[in-house]
């Protein structure tokens, strides 16, 4: 199974993750019941894309290290949460612009959900998304670190690429 997590890149962006490297880090903060049950539904290993919602890319991909928990953000036993790592940069990211301008992708929950933080992606959309990132398999050379430059940079960096592909509406 596939799926998609969206966070803010001021709460927790790509670079967060990417920091934390081998060690990955719980998926947190998630207060809402489908968001919680999707993640009970996660297995070891199972892969997910790494969306940052503010901008609405898929910035990597992440991999799960952690069966779901309770999460160390609540006292509340409700919530649970899985661990997560990097395995996966997407440079340049995929926006969602490129998601819904392709029609295969039309079913996609992001498309027709855009508020849900954790969501499934089926096998055939992770494989149409996968073509057009061709960064889906595991690489070894992969070596997360820390990055110095702020999430701010990040967009600066990109801005000329999502604005050229939101042209494409």
């Amino acid at each position: 199974r596939y799926w998609l997590f969206k966070s803010e890149p001021y709460t927790w962006g790509w670079d967060h993750q990417v920091a934390r490297g081998e060690q990955g880090e719980e998926w947190d903060g998630v207060r809402n019941y489908q968001a919680r049950n999707f993640m009970r539904n996660m297995a070891l290993g199972e892969r997910i894309f790494s969306n940052i919602h503010k901008i609405k890319v898929i910035v990597g991909v992440v991999e799960v290290i952690a069966l779901a928990h309770p999460n160390s953000t609540s006292d509340d036993l409700r919530w649970e949460c899985v661990d997560i790592k990097a395995i996966s940069v997407v440079d340049p990211p995929l926006t969602l612009v490129q998601i819904k301008h392709d029609p295969r992708l039309s079913a996609m929950m992001l498309v027709k959900n855009l508020r849900l933080s954790v969501q499934p992606v089926s096998e055939a959309h992770w494989r149409i998304i996968g073509c057009q990132l061709q960064t889906l398999v595991y690489d070894p050379d992969f070596k997360p670190q820390r990055v110095t430059r702020d999430e701010s940079h990040w967009f600066t960096r990109h801005h000329n690429f999502i604005l050229k592909n939101m042209g494409a509406q």
